[in-house]
């Protein structure tokens, strides 16, 4: 190679790191527009000035002054269902990202291990047997999204060749299981009472959610996280293959099992809040695969940011778009598959 051809190719180099950067920015950015405009957004009319002044008062300790509702509006009702959002659909896209990744597939998301029809079938439970007490409910649904997970891992240790095809197929015979379940459950129950509310719940919301819900599942979702952000490098290793990261000094196994745990961690504290949302761990890791590329060590921390925004802009529709309030499930659905759909005949495969 000769010296002009190796500083073009330096200089090829530096161009694309500076687009990758301008882009991570322009990523990261997006989140801080969305959670300020859905401040404004809701069924309450409030205006700019208003806004910023509630804000400001209550920034500097003067909130007396503010009218009472406005501030309530904004700081009780508003604003921790945006945080809510961001967390929630930060924790699936990221969840969605690092199994993708892991496995090595771009079709796996949360819901492949089982999570979510775990943690479905538990909020039946609760919602039958304890008269759908909120705390209840998230505490059985974080359980039985646990164990839907660990009853996988089980099913995929039986063969040891193929750990991880195994271990998918352990996930959607689990999640079968118990979508019957959920299913009968269903059958069983009161339906003046108890039946509308497993359906509202099994479509997803942020409707009755606050603070104490935050608090709930802060801890479980932060280790995951950061666990997932330590390890993040070590997909791009794992996603060479078992026998490549194997020689490059990797466990895989340990680190399988602890993506597994994160993961598993992430998505079953945003689900028991939450409620079933799909679609958001699949479509948001593709976008930003196609905008930065495959390296883990950008896509994750991009993919928390893009999906929490794509979480709260999909909130604030549901909450404007028509008189009763829609489930979020239903149009991260409505909106997902045909810009999924979309997204693989532009890409044609590429960008995995």
């Amino acid at each position: 190679m000769s010296t002009n051809e190796g500083l073009i190719i330096c200089e090829e180099s530096r161009k694309n790191q500076r687009k990758i950067r301008v882009k991570l920015l322009l990523i990261y950015f997006i989140p801080v527009i969305v959670v300020i405009l859905s401040l404004f957004i809701g069924r309450y009319p409030v205006s700019t000035g208003e806004v910023i002044t509630v804000i400001i008062n209550k920034i500097i300790g003067k909130e007396g002054i503010s009218d009472p509702i406005l501030t309530s509006v904004i700081f009780d009702l508003r604003l921790p269902r945006i945080l809510l959002g961001m967390l929630v659909g930060g924790s699936l896209a990221t969840s969605g990202a690092t199994l993708q990744g892991m496995f090595k597939n771009p079709l796996v998301d949360a819901g492949v291990l089982g999570v979510s029809s775990g943690a479905s079938f538990g909020a039946v439970i609760a919602i039958i047997l304890f008269n759908n007490q909120p705390i209840i409910t998230m505490i059985f649904a974080f359980l039985f999204g646990g164990l839907a997970v660990f009853l996988s891992y089980i099913i995929g240790s039986f063969y040891k060749s193929t750990p991880t095809m195994m271990l998918v197929l352990g996930g959607l015979v689990i999640s079968s299981l118990f979508s019957s379940l959920v299913s009968f459950g269903k059958y069983l129950a009161d339906p003046y009472d108890e039946l509308p509310a497993i359906v509202f719940w099994l479509m997803g919301s942020l409707a009755n959610v606050g603070y104490q819900q935050i608090i709930y599942i802060i801890f479980p979702m932060s280790i995951g996280l950061v666990g997932i952000f330590l390890l993040r490098w070590r997909i791009n290793v794992l996603s060479m293959g078992d026998k490549e990261a194997l020689s490059l000094g990797v466990n895989v196994k340990q680190i399988k099992g602890l993506l597994i745990v994160f993961s598993t961690l992430i998505t079953a504290s945003a689900v028991c809040v939450s409620g079933t949302i799909g679609w958001v761990g699949l479509i948001i890791p593709h976008i930003v695969r196609m905008i930065l590329g495959n390296d883990n060590i950008k896509l994750i921390p991009a993919s928390f940011v893009l999906g929490g925004a794509f979480l709260v802009f999909i909130d604030d529709l549901a909450r404007t778009l028509t008189a009763a309030e829609l489930p979020i499930g239903m149009l991260t659905a409505l909106i997902g598959a045909p810009f999924y759909i979309i997204l693989l005949r532009k890409s044609k495969g590429g960008g995995w």
